[in-house]
């Protein structure tokens, strides 16, 4: 379901938070003979007409902007945990997540109820994604994938693997757009072919979007219930554990040799809390009674200061499903409780407010 830097097996692709359209006058597909090939293809495995998918394939453009948006900078970039927060945990998007939360407060909790992910991680995830709708991207879905699938920067360290991925991500749009009835050209979405309030990807939309409202159709776009659904519906396909905290705070070993040990799987759960203790390092908040794999997570600081740690567990790796990264993932958590706290506070207010009233009433 959704879409951020494609690293290792993330299906999501981080929404471009410019809204750019098409060019009116970019470079047609209908003569390349490499997107025909696989206008053939598609048609022959999917039992779809040819004639319609070439059709919609000569419609695509080749966005300019698509690949230079893919190609790894030239320089380095210190990672600073801070800057990168104060991207998505801030004002406006905790405010829009507090009115999300307001309306859609019954859906919130069946969701939770069923499925077992707190809400707080569901409005988390939208709110990182796309502002809770407001940033959902404007180019055409049709045209950036088929950029990415045929034009995709060969300069990328990965681009075999990209270009194989986006390949299969613009057959599954073309699929589900032919099944639905829906035009094509008429999706917008984010410069990697991400879409709706929670930025899917079209197989993560395939495989893991629900109808969550009921009215036979699944709609990420509009339906603010379809999406709080198939986002939930996502984490559990992803490994998400009722009851299990994300991560625990650490202090962590001052040996240089046991830090680089732990720290060498990343974000991968590698460790058990009895190997984490052996190696020096303290669990707090009853990390030292967890039971499962554990990962020591290192966020970078830059100039704001040394870097600190968690012990992040399977939870705080199912989040990073969503994209691979653990900035992202505790952006999310850390937005989600941002939210949550200030809709418990507005939700005590608007209580004391009503116990007031009944108490002056006539």
């Amino acid at each position: 379901p959704v879409l951020t830097a494609l690293h290792g097996t993330s299906l999501h692709v981080q929404a471009s938070k410019k809204n750019v359209a098409s060019a009116p006058a970019a470079r047609s597909y209908s003569q390349n003979e490499d997107a025909m090939q696989m206008a053939r293809d598609i048609a022959q495995r999917r039992n779809i007409p040819l004639a319609w998918v070439q059709a919609t394939l000569a419609e695509a453009r080749f966005l300019p902007q698509v690949p230079r948006l893919m190609t790894p900078p030239g320089k380095r970039i210190v990672r600073n945990y801070t800057v990168y927060r104060s991207r998505f945990v801030e004002p406006i998007r905790i405010r829009a997540g507090q009115r999300l939360w307001q309306e859609n407060q019954a859906t919130l909790e069946r969701a939770e109820r069923q499925f077992g992910v707190p809400a707080e991680i569901i409005v988390g995830i939208i709110g990182v994604e796309t502002i809770y709708g407001q940033q959902m991207g404007n180019m055409r879905v049709l045209d950036a994938l088929a950029t990415l699938s045929f034009d995709f920067p060969a300069a990328h360290p990965k681009a075999a693997s990209r270009n194989a991925y986006f390949r299969g991500e613009l057959e599954q749009f073309l699929v589900m757009n032919y099944n639905s009835g829906v035009d094509p050209s008429s999706v917008r979405g984010s410069y990697a072919g991400a879409m709706g309030l929670g930025q899917f990807m079209p197989t993560s939309w395939g495989q893991w979007a629900v109808d969550f409202d009921g009215d036979g159709k699944i709609d990420l776009f509009r339906s603010t219930a379809d999406a709080i659904g198939s986002v939930a519906n996502y984490f559990v396909a992803h490994g998400w554990k009722p009851g299990m905290p994300a991560f625990y705070p650490v202090q962590v070993p001052s040996d240089e040799t046991a830090l680089r040990t732990l720290l060498a799987p990343d974000i991968n759960p590698t460790f058990s809390a009895a190997q984490m203790l052996s190696a020096g390092t303290r669990l707090l908040d009853g990390g030292d009674k967890h039971n499962g794999p554990l990962a020591l997570v290192e966020f970078p600081n830059g100039s704001n200061g040394p870097p600190f740690y968690l012990a992040g567990t399977e939870n705080f790796y199912a989040v990073t499903r969503y994209n691979w990264s653990s900035f992202y993932a505790l952006s999310v958590l850390e937005l989600g409780a941002e939210v949550k706290a200030a809709y418990l506070a507005q939700a005590r207010s608007n209580n004391a407010q009503t116990v007031q009233n009944r108490a002056v009433a006539p």
